[in-house]
């Protein structure tokens, strides 16, 4: 996006930016994290992590975001670096250009099953058949037995390259503005059907409340537990998109004096009503409704996406040709915009790193990105069942969140100081931030990533001396040379600054 470039409208910003937090893992992850986690329980140590570490890291995000933007910077190196003069925190800011890159190269193929699964609910392609059929239908679709993976994969790609070529309020705004509250519409639609099952109605076995009462019945001997805590931090990373680069890029887009305190706030309450109200009130009560507690507590350990493409089909036959068909094309089309609104997100730090850095026009900037997400995506298509896609996820999706959180809190806190970072939140707020947050982002946050890291070491040193799987090593490798490519794109950047007598602020 060019320099000139900005949001059209706070609301457009607002829905962007809740667009970018809200995302599959809002309707397919969370309600499995919380039966797996205390049910009702959960949402203690849930709420705490939210406070204590998705509520500063979204301001302090924001406030990166437009102070990097007052000096002509859309992505993470630079914004960083201008932040402080220590050169290195250029190459820290590579964790918000690969980490985007890597996650969108297998989130876009998991967003393009939504595609395939609306054509599919709307054709009645699930109608007639039995719970079996339907859960091989999904093993049969990623074990690419046929075209139509790919097909979708394609259209998927090209969709969000597209849009991205428009621009940020052309294309990324307008997606949103649709996008959201569509969403919003056919969550409430499915949540409402969801919980006014019937025993006895439609072969339910349940009233639809049981499921939900069975969801948010508190288990408080786990609360101390330190795998729900690490579990509840690990589900706001997810949740709020924070430690990805993406929202300082989108707030590098806003005016100087726009109150990004209140944007924060706004941004990041919309996600916890869609994740805590919307995503706790279909997957799990029509899951349970149907098929019982011990059944769908059993299923949940596979995870969320087993119950929303392999199971959920097959219960919203139940309903009837007419009433499955609208189900079913409601909640993948809601997913597909979950999922839309922040694969775009993750193309703008790319596109923003390009175009300042290399003076890009914003179309070939987009492609290019598009070429990228195709190039890296690949192998996780064509070697889905070999654990590339998983992967992917672990390094990208998870320890690189949490890496680049810890350190950038660091440096907006103990490197920028407190004194510029706490003005910078608060300029030209509508609202202040209460001042106890002034303590919380120097000392609680940075203390509770370095929790989270430390209690994440056992299962990362696990993965690192695992070579196994000859799948998954090429996998590392290819993301390591993703990165160590990005920094090198940024060391050119550099000295192409130097040459031409440019300072990052």
């Amino acid at each position: 996006m060019s320099k000139a470039e900005s949001w059209g409208s706070r609301v457009g910003l607002v829905l962007a930016m809740a667009g970018n937090a809200v995302g599959l893992g809002n309707f397919l992850r969370f309600p499995v994290q919380a039966i797996q986690n205390g049910g009702g329980a959960f949402i203690i140590p849930y709420f705490v992590c939210f406070l204590l570490m998705g509520i500063p890291l979204l301001w302090v995000e924001w406030s990166m975001g437009r102070f990097g933007g007052k000096h002509g910077h859309h992505s993470t190196p630079f914004i960083l670096d201008s932040m402080d003069k220590r050169s290195f925190w250029k190459y820290v800011g590579v964790f918000g250009i690969f980490t985007n890159l890597a996650v969108a190269a297998y989130y876009c193929y998991l967003e393009s099953w939504t595609l395939s699964y609306m054509w599919h609910s709307l054709a009645g392609t699930f109608l007639g058949k039995s719970s079996e059929e339907v859960s091989s239908f999904f093993s049969t679709y990623v074990g690419l037995n046929t075209w139509e993976p790919v097909l979708f994969w394609l259209i998927c790609l090209l969709m969000n390259t597209w849009i991205l070529s428009r621009g940020l309020s052309g294309g990324v705004e307008k997606a949103a503005k649709v996008g959201m509250p569509l969403l919003i519409l056919f969550g409430i639609f499915l949540a409402i059907r969801g919980l006014t099952l019937k025993e006895g109605s439609d072969g339910a076995v349940f009233d639809g409340v049981v499921g939900l009462n069975y969801l948010w019945t508190p288990d408080f001997s786990t609360i101390w537990s330190p795998k729900v805590w690490l579990a509840a931090a690990g589900q706001i990373f997810f949740t709020l998109s924070v430690g990805m680069g993406s929202i300082q890029c989108y707030a590098s887009y806003i005016r100087s004096k726009d109150d990004i305190a209140l944007n924060a706030m706004s941004a990041g309450w919309m996600n916890e009503f869609v994740e805590v109200v919307l995503g706790s009130s279909i997957l799990i009560p029509i899951a349970i409704g149907y098929l019982g507690i011990e059944r769908v507590v059993e299923m949940t350990q596979t995870g969320g996406l087993g119950l929303g493409f392999r199971t959920l089909p097959y219960l919203f036959t139940q309903w009837g040709p007419l009433l499955s068909a609208l189900a079913g094309f409601a909640w993948f089309c809601l997913l597909f915009f979950a999922g839309i609104t922040s694969s775009l997100a993750m193309g703008t730090p790319c596109m923003g790193f390009l175009q300042d850095e290399f003076k890009w026009t914003r179309s070939k900037s987009a492609w290019t990105f598009g070429a990228a997400v195709f190039i890296l995506g690949l192998p996780t298509v064509l070697f889905f069942n070999h654990g590339v896609f998983d992967e992917y996820d672990y390094w990208a999706g998870t320890v690189s969140l949490v890496v680049f959180a810890l350190l950038e809190i660091i440096l907006f806190a103990w490197v920028f100081g407190m004194d510029k970072g706490w003005k910078e939140i608060n300029e030209g707020g509508d609202i202040q931030v209460p001042t106890i947050y002034r303590f919380i982002i120097k000392y609680v946050t940075p203390l509770f990533l370095l929790g989270v890291f430390v209690g994440s070491l056992p299962d990362l040193y696990k993965k690192i001396i695992d070579f196994s799987n000859p799948y998954v090593v090429g996998s590392r490798i290819l993301l390591l040379a993703l990165f160590a490519g990005i920094a090198y794109l940024v060391y050119i950047a550099y000295q192409k600054r130097l040459k031409e007598g440019r300072f990052t602020s």
